[in-house]
């Protein structure tokens, strides 16, 4: 439904490089740090950027020419871009009169996302009226209205506070899926990448360095820096790896449940003690290699106990440099 076909966008020092294609009625999160190159691949996609080489396809057309309007995409900004002046009704129906849709057509369709998204009551405010969740689900209802055939979302959920965040991304998934809407979600956060999107593509430095489904990318990760920035803590060089028993020549990821206290031939010290509610996080240390365990508040160890703990060789994967 979408594809950058060899797309160069150059900025002074600065190249992003980018093919890859979104299949029809997916939801793709291209996730990386920022400056990474992923605001200006949505860019391109849209029609708002010009590629220096490359070309852009929507449903199998070339659009690389194509001013934005005549592209058939829906574009959330992180900033929602909302028009001040019109209500939250208005700013809705815009792009639908702009098209020259049926009055009844428009009232319809407006109607329906104003429900969908739980806005009914705040139909004839103004955005200033509204709070930051209401402002970012106006400005999705907004570019799902036409009815497009991508929605492309840039950090829509970045603006606003984490527990807002969190509910809002599931309600967000939800859309996505009952539009069936060919979607491309821009985030540097793995979470909101993991819980929307059934595929990831990871930038850095205008490159992609691995794409996959969230939890095959997440439990194989390239290279070091693809796992670190997924948010793996126990990323061992290959000495330390050794140091622990592990065998194989490269650096090695301890996964989720690799780690476990309470019996095994190493022996270790709780060098800190991070209590997070009913879980707690615990930074040890065993063989001088530095490691993290994450898991239930009741029985955890002190700060400075010593334990033993074993590690689960299936439970590791080796991975790049």
């Amino acid at each position: 439904m979408l594809a950058w076909r060899n797309v160069v966008v150059r900025y002074p020092g600065f190249e992003l490089t980018l093919d890859l294609e979104v299949a029809r009625g997916e939801t793709l999160a291209l996730l990386g740090p920022s400056g990474s190159g992923k605001s200006s691949a949505l860019r391109v996609a849209a029609g708002l950027e010009r590629p220096s080489a490359g070309r852009v396809f929507l449903g199998g057309r070339d659009v690389t020419d194509l001013p934005p309007e005549r592209r058939g995409v829906g574009f959330v900004f992180q900033d929602y871009a909302l028009f001040p002046h019109l209500t939250v009704e208005k700013n809705v129906a815009f792009g639908l009169e702009e098209r020259g849709w049926e009055r009844a057509r428009i009232r319809r369709r407006v109607g329906e996302l104003l429900e969908q998204m739980g806005l009914e009551a705040h139909a004839h405010k103004k955005p200033e009226q509204l709070s930051g969740g209401e402002r970012q689900r106006v400005a999705l209802a907004r570019a799902l209205a036409p009815e497009p055939g991508v929605l492309l979302l840039d950090e829509p959920l970045g603006a606003l506070d984490l527990r807002l965040r969190e509910r809002l991304l599931l309600e967000l998934r939800r859309v996505l899926a009952g539009e069936e809407v060919t979607a491309v979600f821009v985030t540097h956060d793995q979470t909101e990448a993991f819980v929307t999107a059934e595929r990831v593509a990871i930038v850095k430095n205008g490159r992609l360095v691995q794409q996959g489904a969230p939890e095959a990318v997440f439990e194989r990760p390239a290279d070091v820096w693809t796992a670190r920035f997924l948010g793996h803590k126990n990323v061992l060089a290959p000495e330390e790896a050794a140091a622990l028993g592990l065998t194989g020549g490269g650096p090695r990821v301890l996964l989720p449940g690799a780690l476990r206290l309470g019996a095994g031939p190493l022996e270790g010290r709780v060098v800190e003690r991070l209590f997070y509610g009913p879980r707690v996080g615990l930074w040890l240390e065993a063989r001088g290699v530095r490691l993290y365990w994450e898991g239930s508040a009741a029985g955890a160890p002190a700060e400075g106990a010593a334990l033993r703990l074993a590690i689960d060789p299936g439970r590791t994967v080796e991975v790049g440099q």
